[in-house]
């Protein structure tokens, strides 16, 4: 049984991509955590407060550090390179949908 493609990997073959370069398929650049947590403490309704660096791993634990790293993501390297335009919603617009909040029964059997 053959294991097909990621559907990434299939676009930046159909886009000419080079070999071992890394695309970034983002749409926003250089999104803030802290608007992460708007979306989902909106979303929630629990209140969301800022947190120092310091603070971060003594809150959220071993991811802690993560939300601390100032590393944004961009895609302007590879739209230049592959010509291309991100098409769907932005990460923020795309969160902010109803789907990722529904609340979900568990049947106990």
């Amino acid at each position: 049984m053959a294991i097909e493609p990621l559907e990434v990997e299939k676009w930046l073959r159909e886009e000419k991509g080079s070999e071992g370069a890394r695309y970034h398929g983002v749409a926003d650049e250089g999104v803030p955590a802290r608007q992460f947590a708007e979306v989902i403490g909106r979303r929630l309704n629990v209140p969301v407060v800022s947190k120092s660096r310091e603070d971060m791993a003594d809150h959220f634990g071993w991811i802690g550090q993560f939300f601390a790293m100032d590393g944004p993501a961009s895609s302007e390297w590879t739209r230049k390179r592959l010509n291309w335009q991100p098409k769907e919603p932005g990460l923020l617009a795309d969160l902010d949908q109803t789907h990722y909040f529904a609340a979900r029964v568990a049947s106990v059997a």
